[in-house]
Parts: structure tokens; C-alpha cells; sequence
């Protein structure tokens, strides 16, 4: 018989998994001992949940057990690392939304949940249960536009109109107003008000919010996702979901301010401003006036394997081609010819935090050759190539001398300092920030256009 001690201890047991599952998580060579341990953890809870006395519905618990494993086995089988980021925004929203769901329930059902009778509950679960709903909301609503930006269902760049920060504040303190209000007077339509006006701003703040900060959206989303969480384990009554919610809500509040930090952007600047906004008409003419150099993957084979050191930066055109393979075959052919091979990360490369290092940690690439951004951006000067594959707004020279630029001060990898820079990309395009890339007009730049898996393969060839 399961005893409140004992699902206590074990239930502490398994936040203590969590916890070493987030600090396995750091390093890709502890992530997959980090996901085994948080398995293991999560099972802990499950079971340990199982057994608890209150449970009234065994047949209930396991067909939403088989429904949610079978539909999220299935999305993780189907879903490409170039998607990655696109699931965790889904997974995102879903979290948010039953979170929704559990406030709802325990709002027209407090009996059920000892916090009180209908439209009488406690008022410190009152508070606990509309916190949990309404960041759950936000959640589910801004992970959804983030999905849908991240597939291309809707455009990457910022949405921004006039007063739309003024019109976010007045929602978030009509949001607050009706919070407080809620309890003192317990109503139905004080209840879905809250509910509808955060999903309304869910959308509202992350519509403004532009591609370069997409990673950052997507962990202050977990984070949200977290908080939402541990409200609504405050409603349940439920330790472990208070620990582990305040564990992701914490992590990824502070994943995000590290990565703003990275970034050299305020925190609040990227959450409620908009970011990367430009006339393409403009873009384009300045692309026609200036003139760029363009090679071959011969071009390029001549160059890296009559060069003593080489310097990849992987960007989200990796990701797309599945190029990671190539890549790293291309690499080890230079590396049989003495040829140094590293590869530069910056910390927003990709669409999500550690994109590229998954990517590449998949092609079996080396740890210990691949660097962050303030280990290697030094080296840039005595390299003789870079090899760009389409990281365009990470290496962008515009956020260091264009202030009228909207990535200006976002710190880049200084690619522009190596002897050449190989830069493979489909066409002229901006990157995800709409911004326009210098690096392409420069005298040591030669631009490489085609898919980077073929390229890659081209270049193997040529090597041999």
C-alpha cells in the first residue's frame, strides 16, 4: 500500500532525477546519460502516481497513457532534426494547454480536488489555479504562432503595428485587474475571460518577435510551459509537479537570459519588441548594385585542401540539407591531409538552444572540436578558411559596424577575418532576421550556391 511517506520519498527521488537529467543536459557528451536519467525519473513518478489511493480510474489513466505515448512516439519517429525545433514548440503549447484543461476541471469540479465547492473555492487556490491557466494559455497560443513561424505556415518576420506595446501593457493589467477580481467574485464568466484574454496575448507577444530571437522564444516558452506547471501542481496538490515545474520554468528562465546576455540583448527588449524588420524592395536593389564573387565545390576542394587550417560554421542551412553526414566526411578528408578542422557554434545558430551541437553530435563529430563562440572568435584572424553553411545572421559583420542595423550588437562569429570564406547558400537571400549579410560582398568571400548536402558531396569528390 502506497503511504504518504513513501510516495513523498519517492517522489523526491524522482525530482532528484530531474534535476541530474537537466545537469547531464549541459554537455553532449552527459546528454544521453542526462535522458536515460530523466526516463528513468519521469517512470518513477508515473508509477509511484499509480499507486497512490486516490486514484479512482485505472481505465481512464491508461488510455490517455497510450494516447499521448502513441502520439508522441509517433511525432519523435516522423520528426526531422531539422524540425526539432518545431516539436519542441508543439510539445510546448500541449504542456500549456492542459494546463488549461486542469483549471478548467478543477474550477466546475473543486469538490474533487478539496480546494472547495462550486463558485465558492478557497482564495489562495483561486489564485494558484488562474496563474496556472493563464500562463498555460500564453503558453499554448505563443508556442503555436512559434510553430507555425518556425514551419513557414505564417512569415518569420515581426509583425508590428502602432501602440501594439502599449496595447500589450493595457491587456496585461486588465489581466491582473480580473486576477485580483476573481478573488473576491467568483464567476463563469470571470473564469473564461481570464482565459480568453491570455490566449489573446499569447499571440500578442510573440507575433513581434523576429527570427534571429526565435531561440530565445522557444526556451522562454519551455519556461512558461514550467510555470504553468507548478500552478496548477499547487491546485493538484501535487509535489512532484511543483518540483519539476519550478525546475523547467526556472532552467529555462535562466537558458533565456544567458542567451540574451550572449546575445548583448536586453531580456525584456527581445520578449516585447519586435526584431529584424526591412524593406525587401531595398534589399534587393542593394543586392542588384553589388557585386559578389561565386565559385565551384573544384573552387573550394582547391582551396580547403591547400590550406593548413579550417574553421566550419554550421547554420540552419545544415539543418535543412540533413548535411551533417557530409560534412563530417568532407572534414575527415581534409583532416587525412593534415589540414586543422574545427567547427565555430554560435549560441542562436539554428532555431533552437544547441541545434548544431545535436546535429553535428549526430554525425559522431568530435566534442573537443567543436567550439562556442568566445573559445574560437580569436582564431578567425589565423585561419585560412572558413566554411560557411548558411549561418547568416550569426556571421553577419553588420552587427558590429551598421548601427542603423536591428542585429546591431549582437555578437557574430568574425568570420570576415580568415584568409577566405567559403559561404554555401541556395541564393542571396536574407537570413531569418531579414537582414541582409555584408559578408557576401566581401573581397575574401566566394559564394558556394547549392544545397549544402550536395555541395559537401561535390567537394568530397573533387578531394579524391
Amino acid at each position: 500500500m502506497m503511504t504518504e511517506n513513501l510516495s513523498s520519498l519517492l517522489y523526491l527521488a524522482s525530482s532528484v532525477c530531474f534535476v541530474l537529467a537537466i545537469r547531464g543536459l549541459n554537455s553532449p557528451e552527459t546528454a544521453r546519460v542526462g535522458n536515460f536519467i530523466g526516463i528513468v525519473g519521469m517512470l518513477i513518478a508515473i508509477l509511484t502516481t499509480l499507486a497512490l489511493p486516490s486514484i479512482l480510474s485505472y481505465e481512464l489513466i491508461l488510455i490517455a497513457i497510450l494516447l499521448g505515448g502513441s502520439i508522441g512516439t509517433l511525432l519523435a519517429l516522423k520528426t526531422k532534426m531539422t524540425s526539432l525545433p518545431q516539436l519542441v514548440a508543439l510539445f510546448n503549447s500541449v504542456v500549456g494547454l492542459a494546463a488549461c484543461f486542469v483549471a478548467a476541471a478543477a474550477f466546475y469540479r473543486p469538490e474533487a480536488y478539496g480546494i472547495g465547492t462550486f463558485l465558492n473555492i478557497s482564495s489562495l487556490s483561486i489564485v494558484e489555479m488562474n496563474l496556472g491557466s493563464a500562463i498555460g494559455a500564453v503558453t499554448f497560443t505563443g508556442s503555436v504562432i512559434a510553430f507555425a513561424k518556425l514551419q513557414g505556415l505564417i512569415s518569420g518576420s515581426p509583425v508590428i503595428f502602432k501602440g501594439q506595446h502599449q496595447l500589450n501593457a493595457l491587456l496585461g493589467i486588465i489581466l491582473l485587474g480580473l486576477l485580483a477580481w476573481m478573488v473576491f467574485e467568483q464567476t463563469e464568466t470571470l473564469f473564461w475571460a481570464i482565459l480568453c484574454l491570455s490566449f489573446v496575448l499569447g499571440v500578442l507577444v510573440i507575433i513581434p518577435i523576429g527570427g534571429a530571437d526565435m531561440p530565445v522564444v522557444i526556451s522562454m516558452l519551455n519556461s512558461y510551459s514550467g510555470w504553468a506547471a507548478c500552478g496548477i501542481g499547487f491546485t493538484l496538490g501535487n509535489i512532484l509537479m511543483i518540483i519539476t515545474g519550478a525546475l523547467v520554468g526556472a532552467s529555462g528562465a535562466i537558458l533565456s537570459y544567458i542567451m540574451c546576455k550572449g546575445m548583448n540583448r536586453s531580456f525584456f527588449n527581445v520578449i516585447l519588441g519586435g526584431f529584424g524588420v526591412e524593406d525587401e524592395v531595398i534589399q534587393q536593389k542593394n543586392i542588384e548594385d553589388r557585386s559578389i564573387k561565386s565559385g565551384t565545390a573544384s573552387d573550394g576542394a582547391f582551396i580547403m585542401e591547400n590550406a593548413s587550417s579550417v574553421i566550419i560554421v554550421p547554420g540552419y542551412g545544415l539543418a535543412v540539407a540533413q548535411a551533417q553526414h557530409a560534412l563530417r566526411e568532407m572534414a575527415d578528408n581534409l583532416q587525412d591531409r593534415g589540414i586543422e578542422v574545427r567547427y565555430a557554434i554560435h549560441p542562436v545558430a539554428g532555431r533552437m538552444p544547441g541545434h548544431m551541437n545535436v546535429l553535428l553530435a549526430e554525425a559522431s563529430v568530435p566534442y573537443d572540436s567543436v567550439l562556442e563562440l568566445d573559445m574560437i572568435n580569436r582564431d578567425f584572424s589565423q585561419t585560412d578558411v572558413a566554411f560557411v553553411i548558411g549561418a547568416n545572421d550569426v556571421t553577419n559583420p553588420a552587427a558590429k559596424t551598421d548601427s542603423s542595423s536591428p542585429i546591431f550588437g549582437m555578437p557574430v562569429l568574425d568570420v570576415e577575418n580568415a584568409k577566405t570564406v567559403l559561404f554555401v547558400k541556395r541564393s542571396m537571400a536574407s537570413g531569418y532576421a531579414g537582414v541582409e549579410n555584408q559578408l557576401f560582398f566581401k573581397d575574401n568571400t566566394m559564394m558556394l550556391f547549392s544545397d549544402a548536402k550536395q555541395m559537401c558531396d561535390e567537394i568530397i569528390q573533387a578531394l579524391k
